[in-house]
């Protein structure tokens, strides 16, 4: 009866029109495309940038080419350059202004939380922490994903460039060695990347990072400076041993969308990483349980966060994706444990439709928790309807 009444629902909704309408009120709510002051926050706008692009392949509507490409610009003025309520001013990288515009990421990137960041003397507030600006890493790699999607769709390579130097910023701050001799990754650092402000570590940063490095390498720039190898291998090490398993909603879509990102690289010549993509599979397979446990999706809407549910469906959108993959290419099909973990992944796909259906109702809108998270619950939904952009199917 439920999948029944999902699939009725589905025929009567049009997800390019439902995202286009998004992500237009999105574009001038934040300042993109209207006179209101501009407002960046950079998980958000990565994922932003990725839906402008498949609106654009789906449209053919140059203006959202040129949305996805003025946001870049917007992102990397402000969330590139210290903030208005900082005595320092300019580039966080310390670049000169000329030099800034040709290297905008070399500094890293800042959150754009609304808190300015805790200051040496001040103590640690768990609470208050999440409020406060700074650096983090798995925003950075978001934004790396987001500036190699756009150099694919632009053929311009100084995105790739971009996100690669961002890249290579960002591993120099964030990895550092612990006490008991293994390679750790700071989760959040300062806006000049001088000192961690939470040196613990996330829980699929290391795995975020090194696919996030594989793919900006498949086409990557033959330049010694561009290359990535070493930062890999680094990651490679930290990902030894790792349990990623969670029971958080956009953990395991993370997970999700990561074998997808990985199986494209296997395809593209790294055969020896299928035990890792069986590997994510069975964690993902057993993380989407956990948090079916959790029944997060009997809960009222103010007891939910849109943006972690959207999360969660596009990784399952992410899983039908990738199960095209397999079954279209036998290096992947001949790996039998693969296949049936894929296949038992597509099979929740309902999840994914019920997260859409209930977040595009009106009332659910009206909630507090929708409101107070608006622009990440806006964009990510929007990704989730039209996934392609972010997932690069094209």
């Amino acid at each position: 009866m439920v999948m029944s009444a999902l699939r009725c629902w589905k025929r009567m909704v049009n997800p390019v029109e439902i995202a286009e309408k998004i992500m237009l009120e999105f574009a001038y709510e934040t300042g993109l495309s209207s006179s209101l002051k501009p407002r960046r926050y950079l998980w958000t706008d990565a994922f932003a940038v990725c839906n402008f692009l498949e609106l654009y392949r789906r449209k053919s509507d140059l203006r959202y080419l040129q949305l996805a490409l003025k946001l870049v610009d917007q992102v990397h003025y402000i969330l590139g350059r210290h903030r208005e309520d900082d005595l320092r001013r300019g580039w966080i990288s310390g670049l000169s202004e000329e030099d800034g515009y040709e290297h905008p990421t070399i500094g890293g990137l800042r959150i754009g939380k609304p808190l300015p960041e805790r200051r040496p003397e001040e103590p640690y507030d768990e609470i208050l922490e999440w409020e406060r600006d700074g650096q983090y890493y798995h925003y950075l790699t978001k934004w790396m994903h987001a500036l190699n999607m756009v150099s694919r769709a632009t053929g311009d390579i100084k995105y790739k460039v971009w996100a690669i130097e961002l890249a290579k910023t960002a591993h120099r701050a964030f990895i550092y060695m612990a006490p008991d001799g293994r390679r750790r990754i700071y989760w959040k650092m300062s806006i000049d990347l001088s000192r961690p402000l939470v040196p613990l570590m996330g829980l699929h940063d290391p795995l975020d990072g090194l696919i996030t490095y594989m793919n900006l390498s498949i086409d990557a720039p033959k330049e010694p400076n561009l290359n990535l190898l070493s930062e890999i291998m680094e990651l490679e090490e930290i990902c030894l041993g790792m349990d990623w398993t969670t029971n958080d909603p956009l953990g395991v879509g993370e997970l999700l969308w990561s074998a997808y990102f990985l199986a494209k690289i296997i395809l593209y010549g790294k055969p020896d990483k299928m035990s890792l993509l069986a590997d994510i599979l069975n964690t993902a397979l057993l993380s989407l349980e956990l948090s079916l446990a959790t029944r997060f999706l009997r809960l009222p809407a103010g007891m939910r966060l849109a943006f972690r549910e959207a999360g969660l469906s596009i990784g399952l959108k992410a899983a039908e994706r990738l199960l095209k993959l397999v079954e279209s290419n036998r290096i992947l099909r001949d790996n039998s444990e693969v296949y049936s973990l894929v296949r038992s992944v597509v099979g929740y796909r309902w999840i994914s439709e019920e997260i859409e259906k209930f977040w595009l109702n009106q009332l659910n809108m009206e909630s507090r928790a929708w409101k107070e998270h608006k622009d990440i619950n806006m964009v990510m939904l929007a990704t989730s309807l039209l996934p392609d952009g972010f997932l690069g199917v094209y």
